[in-house]
């Protein structure tokens, strides 16, 4: 095994265990119901929560230029460790609602080390295959988020296992990347504090676009990761056959994400990050539309329709980064990565919140179908990127 695949397979292996935190808290929502007596509203705020967390501290990181003045496998590590304590005190204090909101918002601070620091990590180890080296990356994001749905269905109402197994393997993955995991030969000396750069990333257009891209993919994504179970709730609900528990139909729906991911990864380094981004938001855009409308067929059609969206939903995610990595300068690519994940998390807050909404007043066929808008402009926005020259620094030279 060469040393690049050696670093990928441990630092994918490390954010699939940290990045199961995110998901920990919704995936017991059932047995929260229960105890706590929580609304579907409630559920939605502890997703919130953690959003609104990683939003600020990848603004904090972008705008201190933190992950390039700082050595990033600490800085993953340092993360990992914080995001672990913090989510098992969530299990720990889970007697008062407000504690448990802030503990939540904590959990999403300090993953906000952890995703976008992993990534510029790969791209200090791969230049000509970035693509499919995020794209493998990311793969282990969506099995991460998905494991604590899966635990969760054996766990049952013994929830707080689920929060503890997470926590202890976002520790392992500190240990894994502070360790074993090493700077690439393309990762660049630390950078001094340069405000002005984030200021000058916005205004540079194939960069922009590039952003707006994964913008309409984020409106999407994880709107559809948090109400996809509900959704496999209800539909069950009205089924005379349950040939599946939810908790694992939602861990293979977002699982399956894995493998569009690498798929997508290497897709995109032959045929060009604009072309394969917008094949995938083309199809995960076509699901919007239809699934709502299926919550009636037989569950397993049903699942396996969810999971060709699962597969599309998450496949453009890493040709975005990639793409933002290769348009901007080398020396800030922690600082691009970090801000466009910070906008991009924040548009989520505004789907995930909308969706219980329009479920209520039209159904999942509405709530599902407005999120196509997202990557509908997203089509749109890398169109724009494929016609300027400046696209032919990504994916070398295959725009």
């Amino acid at each position: 095994m060469s040393q690049p695949t050696k670093m990928l397979f441990l630092l994918s292996i490390a954010a699939l265990f940290s990045m199961s935190i995110w998901f920990s808290a919704s995936a017991v929502g059932p047995a929260l119901e229960i105890e706590w007596g929580l609304t579907s509203g409630q559920l939605g705020t502890l997703v919130l929560a953690v959003q609104f967390g990683f939003v600020v501290g990848t603004l904090f990181i972008a705008f201190t230029n933190l992950a390039d003045i700082l050595n990033t496998r600490r800085l993953f590590s340092f993360s990992a460790v914080l995001a672990a304590t913090i989510n098992a005190g969530f299990a720990w204090f889970s007697f008062d609602w407000t504690l448990a909101i802030v503990l939540r918002f904590l959990a999403g601070f300090f993953l906000a080390g952890v995703y976008p620091p992993a990534m510029k990590i790969i791209a200090g180890w791969f230049k000509i295959r970035r693509g499919l080296a995020i794209g493998t990356l990311v793969g282990a994001l969506a099995i991460g988020s998905a494991l604590p749905h899966w635990v969760g269905s054996l766990a049952r109402e013994q929830w707080q296992l689920t929060i503890y197994i997470s926590s202890g393997l976002s520790l392992l993955a500190a240990l894994i990347v502070l360790f074993f995991v090493k700077d690439g030969p393309y990762d660049l000396s630390a950078q001094k504090v340069n405000l002005k750069y984030v200021f000058k990333i916005l205004k540079d257009q194939p960069t922009r676009l590039a952003y707006f891209g994964y913008f309409g993919h984020m409106w999407e994504l994880y709107a559809m990761w948090t109400w996809i179970p509900v959704f496999l709730v209800n539909a069950q609900a009205d089924s005379s056959s349950q040939p599946y528990s939810p908790g694992l139909g939602a861990f293979l729906v977002i699982a399956s994400g894995a493998v569009g991911s690498v798929f997508y990864g290497f897709l995109g380094d032959k045929i060009g990050r604009s072309r394969s981004t917008i094949l995938a938001m083309l199809i995960s855009g076509l699901c919007c539309l239809v699934v709502g409308f299926l919550q009636h067929i037989n569950p397993n059609w049903l699942l396996f329709i969810c999971m060709i969206w699962g597969v599309t939903v998450v496949a453009d995610s890493a040709q975005f980064s990639a793409a933002a990595s290769e348009l901007c300068e080398p020396q800030y690519i922690g600082t691009v990565l970090t801000l466009q994940t910070s906008i991009g998390f924040l548009i989520t807050m505004v789907s995930i919140r909308l969706i219980p909404f329009l479920q209520t007043i039209g159904g999942w066929e509405l709530a599902f179908s407005v999120l196509g808008i997202g990557p509908l402009l997203g089509i749109i926005a890398m169109r724009g990127l494929f016609k300027l020259p400046q696209a032919t620094k990504m994916a070398n030279g295959n725009r």
